[in-house]
Formats: C-alpha cells, structure tokens, sequence
C-alpha cells in the first residue's frame, strides 16, 4: 500500500472513511479482496509471496493498513514481509496503541514502514522511523511512503479530494465511486514539487501521481472502506489491470454490522 487518506470523527453519519491505493510490481502474485477460508472474518486482499497483505478489516471491528517508507539506501531484501504485520494486528485482540507499542521493539527486523491500526473506536498510527505510537483525533489524514500527513502533492492532492467529497456530499450520502475516482487520479506533481527519496527524478516523476501507472509497476487496487454511524460498513475494491490491458474488476463487500465504530474518536488530554 502506498497511498492512504483516512477520515476518521469528520463526519457523524460516517465516522471511519478509509481510501488507499496500492502500488506494487504487477510480478508479484496478489489475490484480490476476499474472506480469508483460515481466518473467518477477516476481510482482505492476499500477497501471494508474504502471505500478508497491505489493508484488510474484520467483522469483529479491526482494520489496518500499512505503507513502506521509501528509503533503498535501508532496504534490506531478506527482511520478512511488512504485510505480516497487517495480518497479526488483525488476528489479535489487543486496542491499537498496546499493540503498536509491543511491536517497537521489533519493527527494526523489517524494512521501514507506517501502519494504521484501528479497533474499539480508537485509531492509532506507528512508524517504524520514529517509533512513535500517536493516538489520532479526528481529522483527514494522508499517508503515503514518508510520514504521516507529509505533504507530497499527491498526499494533498487525494487528502484534499476526499475532504471535498465528505464536505459536499449531502447528510446520509456517500457514493464510493466518487472516493474512486479521486484515488484514478493520474496528474503528475511539478518538478519543483518533487520529493527526494533516493530513487532518481525519473521515478521521482513515474511515482508522483495518486494513480501510477509504468509499464512493470503501478497502482495494482484501489479501496474504499465506509463505516455509518449505526455500524453499517461497506468495502469496495476495485482491481485494475496493468497498463497496456484492458478492465478492471470492481467488488462491493457489505458488513451489515461492524463493531469498529469510532465514538467520540477523540482522545482524552
């Protein structure tokens, strides 16, 4: 995953909106969003080299997603896949922030990342950067392959388009599509406007947009996870074929009562 806004106690009807692309080498086996047959409940899309994978949600209310932080120069290749640990938070039972906290002491074991775990009303973000486990208020968060809320066009470029959707969207109301189309979203950044990640202008430029697209990697899904105020949940997934090919794949998942629902999703000071 490379790309996540989360809009979390921004609006009563809908206190958890999750939009993500996942950005990844069209190679590598992937399964698409789907009931795990060894984890019922658990809702997600299956890497099939790591056997984890980048976001996935459960029925009894957890959600995670994970981002890598790009960084070649700490890339170690015999490192054991990130996506795991999406996996574990979602298998376990611990709230977000004990869970995160547990894990400081071996995230070094994995090439850098950022997650966001949710469960119990309560979302928490981590990177393995900075090892700081924060409590998030509500707000409209953008995540992308640096740390949380970094302003890379293409974090403001989604973060500013999910805000707009939620803000005209009428009371009751939110198309999924239109989160999808703002995560199809291909406008390359300026020069000037580029990160410097260590991977060169070229790619600097091949990976701006929110939506990338080169012919060996790019944006393999896009999700929406939607969460009402009564617990009504719906994820969306669509799966997009690499350029040069033609269709995408869109799936609709109801949860007719998820128990993830933030409340006040606010922490005490």
């Amino acid at each position: 995953m490379c790309l996540v806004v989360l809009a979390l106690g921004v609006r009563p009807d809908f206190p958890l909106v999750v939009a993500a692309n996942r950005d990844e080498f069209y190679a590598r086996p992937t399964e698409a969003a789907a009931f795990w047959p060894e984890a019922p409940g658990l809702l997600a899309g299956r890497d099939l080299r790591g056997e984890g994978t980048w976001l996935g949600v459960t029925a009894s209310g957890r959600f995670a997603a994970l981002t890598n932080f790009r960084d070649p120069a700490a890339f170690d290749p015999d490192a054991p896949s990130r996506g795991g640990l999406v996996r574990a938070f979602l298998l376990a039972d611990e709230e977000p922030e004990g869970w995160l906290t547990c894990l400081r002491s071996r995230a070094g074991r994995y090439n850098p990342f950022n997650l966001l775990v949710g469960a119990a009303g309560r979302v928490a973000s981590f990177s393995s950067r900075t090892s700081e486990v924060r409590l998030l208020p509500p707000g409209v968060y953008g995540l992308s392959n640096h740390l949380l809320d970094t302003p890379w066009p293409k974090v403001e470029r989604a973060r500013g388009a999910v805000a707009r959707i939620l803000r005209r969207s009428p009371d009751g109301a939110l198309e999924p599509d239109e989160l999808l189309t703002a995560l199809a979203d291909r406008t390359p950044a300026p020069d000037a406007e580029l990160p410097d990640t260590g991977v060169g202008v070229e790619w600097e430029r091949a990976l701006s947009p929110v939506f990338i697209a080169t012919p060996a990697y790019g944006t393999r899904s896009s999700t929406v996870f939607v969460v009402d105020h009564k617990g009504s949940a719906l994820f969306v997934e669509r799966t997009v074929a690499p350029p040069g090919t033609e269709g995408e794949i869109r799936r609709r998942i109801p949860f007719p009562g998820w128990d993830g629902v933030p409340g006040a999703a606010a922490p005490s000071s």
